[in-house]
């Protein structure tokens, strides 16, 4: 059934929008209209930080809770997430394509787990705390919320990536306005009704769905303080332009190339590592950052690998997002599968295709593409150094594990990676040389207690974990005279 939302949650109440234009959401299966939103504008958006800014300045509000205080109110939500686990994954998939068992694991879990973690951290780490000075006085630190919080959500897992900024900026007591993806926005409406549900104070959380133009406009917004962002690497570079003119700090959670190193030594039983593999490299229809879309094989054992690849994703299922027994559903929209099958196309030209490379046969309509692999892939190729952001696989060979790190290396990205081998010393010892900011052996999976976020290209701090709740406080040093 569709769902049509005629409001706005801005200062904790559904408002009318200022313009009557609206957002259509359609399935990434069907095609069909799945639901609307209205298409907040400059007004709402000054409506939303506004309000943000009252409820952070309120001297008895959030930002002055005792910790626990804002615990409890986390964990509040959390419970009130839980209770709507199932529509949320459901609601998702149909949105982007993405099955719904992996929305069901992601984006039904992590929220919440997430706002758990923070409400658990902040209930040990001390405000403030004192020290000697090296005059012998005593210097008070104090950790105090950062203010008014954008955080822009993509739309591939977008409960999930619009709580690694929520959860810790709350918890370190911001406020913050929520900017939805446009492909994506029905879940987001969801979680404002857990808000309210969890009696969270007005102003606190704000909901502007909205485009490229809303967007725009609030990161360069007087009233906002810090930005999250998640999304690509060319969107995440002018929103640090911006923000560096207004010398507002960022984190920028972007693109990824990431390389799956096969060890010499690797198992490729798939029996074995099938489950992680998938995880790994595809989940999500290819539309992961972090996933490891460039496997890195062995000269001698080259010919094996790209057989267990080829036959890994040539038997993978793909079907309605919304079917249980589904891995590979459709891209999000019909702009993401010309981007997609654009990069097929100029993979058939530089390198040699194994499998995939069309669309499944049987589906009249949706965003399908074949999971595809390529082999003897140049690594400085499009499809060798591109994120292309669907279920597409490259593989590169290499001469021995110094030459695998020099190309896993060589790269403009550095989101994450995997070491696949039967030495765990060994694999431990190459990801170390790995130049990522998170590497997986024998398995990926982030940690929402450990610190996620890229090097280079892949985007500026981190989230996750204590890092992620540093993201959202400053300092205050007060010096005893």
């Amino acid at each position: 059934m569709a769902r049509h939302y005629d409001t706005l949650f801005i200062g904790g109440e559904w408002i009318a929008p200022s313009s009557a234009d609206r957002l259509t959401i359609t399935s990434a299966a069907t095609e069909d209209v799945i639901g609307s939103v209205p298409e907040g504008k400059k007004a709402d958006a000054d409506k939303a930080v506004a309000a943000a800014r009252q409820a952070f300045e309120d001297p008895k509000g959030w930002a002055h809770w005792e910790p626990a205080q804002r615990a409890d109110a986390l964990e509040r939500l959390a419970a009130e997430l839980d209770k709507r686990a199932e529509d949320t994954a459901r609601t998702i998939a149909s949105q982007n394509g993405i099955p719904v068992t992996v929305t069901a694991a992601t984006e039904s879990f992590f929220p919440a787990a997430t706002l758990r973690y923070y409400a658990g951290l902040i209930r040990e780490l001390p405000v403030e705390i004192s020290h000697a000075s090296p005059f012998g006085n005593q210097t008070r630190v104090r950790r105090e919320p950062i203010g008014v919080v954008l955080a822009i959500a993509p739309w591939n897992f977008p409960q999930s990536l619009s709580a690694t900024k929520i959860a810790p900026a709350l918890a370190a007591g911001a406020t913050v306005v929520l900017k939805p993806s446009p492909e994506t926005p029905l879940d987001s409406y969801i979680f404002a009704e857990a808000v309210v549900a969890a009696g969270l104070p007005a102003g606190v959380f704000n909901l502007v769905p909205g485009g490229t133009e809303v967007s725009e406009y609030l990161v360069s917004h007087p009233g906002v303080d810090k930005v999250g962002f998640t999304g690509s690497t060319a969107v995440g570079r002018s929103i640090a332009v911006a923000a560096a003119k207004l010398l507002r700090p960022v984190t920028l959670e972007l693109g990824g190339k990431s390389a799956a190193i096969f060890l010499d030594d690797a198992d490729l039983n798939l029996a074995t590592i099938g489950e992680q593999l998938f995880l790994s490299t595809l989940v999500g229809n290819g539309q992961t950052c972090f996933i490891s879309t460039r496997i890195l094989a062995p000269r001698s054992r080259y010919s094996e690998i790209v057989d267990t690849i080829a036959g890994f994703a040539s038997h993978l299922k793909v079907g309605d997002p919304l079917d249980p027994t589904t891995q590979i559903g459709p891209m999000v929209s019909r702009v993401q599968r010309d981007r997609v099958e654009g990069y097929i196309a100029q993979g058939k030209s530089s390198a040699r295709l194994v499998t995939g490379g069309g669309r499944p046969v049987g589906f009249d309509k949706g965003w399908y593409v074949e999971p595809t692999i390529f082999a003897d892939v140049d690594n400085r190729s499009a499809i060798g150094a591109e994120e292309i952001f669907g279920p597409v696989l490259s593989i590169i060979e290499y001469e021995d594990v110094d030459d695998a790190i020099r190309i896993a290396n060589d790269s403009q990205y550095g989101l994450a990676g995997t070491v696949w081998t039967t030495d765990h010393d060994r694999g431990l010892e190459v990801a170390r040389r790995m130049q990522t900011g998170s590497v997986g052996v024998n398995a990926y999976l982030p940690d929402f207690s450990s610190p996620f976020g890229g090097v280079k290209s892949s985007g500026i701090g981190r989230e996750f974990g204590p890092q992620g709740l540093e993201a959202y406080v400053q300092y205050k040093s007060i010096y005893n005279g």
